[in-house]
């Protein structure tokens, strides 16, 4: 049986063409700076981005990680909403490793932070308080992509008051290609934005964290101190350009096939499903089937997450026929 695996857009597997580039990859030693294959990729999302360098690093946590460490001191403080990645989902490095207090606040129903919340939550020039020096935000948020206009205000608030401004982009092109726009049209907001390779865009490893120069310049020194520093890691950066050139138009298709699983578990007894915007679908389950309703579908051949919520991710390795065999699934075990 063939598995549908829906638990993430970072189980996909490289395709033949990606694979190929990896193999003849010109490599070097890029923490000499010597790796051509990272040089060239570097320079190529920092172009994308709008952004005048980059930095290639093993995962998108430990790019925001890298990056909140740049932004901020020991004791220093950033705001941060609650189920962002940076906050939740990433062990607590800030705080843990940073000495940098996060500050969470609520989301809006669309994803957002209020700015009246944010500009609560920044602490004044008092010895008592913690200092406040980062917002944080994250787009897409849960597969949610967050609106032009609000991203520019956001960060007009954050500088008004002196904060610099990070976005965890892990899913930065699904945004921009739910929101209609380039994907410089999202980072021009902020001084620094992380990319992931290994989600949407299909490549097995690999994050780029895009900035000034002189911010990449100190991002570096965080890299090597957090274990970041590959050798030859032009084999991995050739996947990142493949991806770049091959994956990003066709995200589409995944948003389109999350959208075909979310009409196909429409009128389910006992399960809301949350209208897709990009390529994640969430579900909430009620009732006596709610609990092995994961192990159900495993059983069938269809992978899926229930952390907090049951979450399905569509990627470049799911077909038409594999959402249609997940739709099948979820409708025998409530039936």
């Amino acid at each position: 049986m063939k598995i549908v695996d829906l638990r993430s857009d970072t189980v996909t597997r490289p395709t033949a063409g990606m694979r190929e580039a990896m193999m003849s990859a010109e490599l070097g030693d890029d923490v000499f700076g010597d790796d051509p294959t990272v040089n060239a990729l570097q320079d190529r999302i920092a172009a994308m981005l709008d952004k005048e360098a980059a930095l290639f690093v093993p995962s998108g946590t430990q790019s925001n990680l890298v990056a909140v460490m740049t932004h901020c001191g020991r004791g220093d403080e950033m705001i941060v909403g609650q189920m962002a990645h940076t906050y939740r989902w990433e062990g607590g490095g800030a705080a843990v490793l940073g000495s940098v207090q996060p500050q969470p606040i609520e989301h809006q129903p669309d994803g957002t932070l209020a700015l009246a919340d944010i500009a609560a939550a920044i602490k004044p020039d008092d010895s008592h308080f913690a200092r406040t020096r980062l917002l944080c935000l994250e787009n897409t948020l849960g597969g949610r992509a967050l609106a032009l206009d609000y991203m520019a205000a956001a960060t007009a608030l954050a500088r008004q008051r002196g904060l610099a401004t990070h976005l965890d982009g892990a899913r930065l092109f699904n945004a921009a290609i739910k929101l209609g726009v380039s994907a410089h049209d999202i980072s021009e907001h902020f001084d620094s934005v992380s990319v992931c390779f290994s989600k949407g865009l299909g490549a097995p490893v690999g994050s780029a964290l895009v900035g000034s120069r002189a911010f990449i310049a100190r991002a570096h020194r965080w890299r090597k101190m957090l274990g970041g520093g590959m050798r030859q890691a032009g084999v991995l950066a050739a996947a990142a350009r493949y991806a770049l050139d091959h994956h990003i138009h066709r995200l589409a298709d995944d948003h389109a096939l999350a959208q075909r699983l979310a009409d196909g578990l429409q009128g389910v007894r006992g399960l809301s499903v949350e209208p897709p915007q990009t390529n994640i679908v969430f579900a909430d389950a009620q009732g006596e089937r709610a609990a092995g309703l994961v192990a159900h579908l495993k059983s069938r051949g269809v992978l899926a997450t229930g952390l907090y919520r049951l979450r399905f991710v569509t990627h470049l390795d799911v077909d038409a026929d594999g959402i249609d065999r997940a739709i099948a699934a979820v409708r025998e075990h409530f039936a």
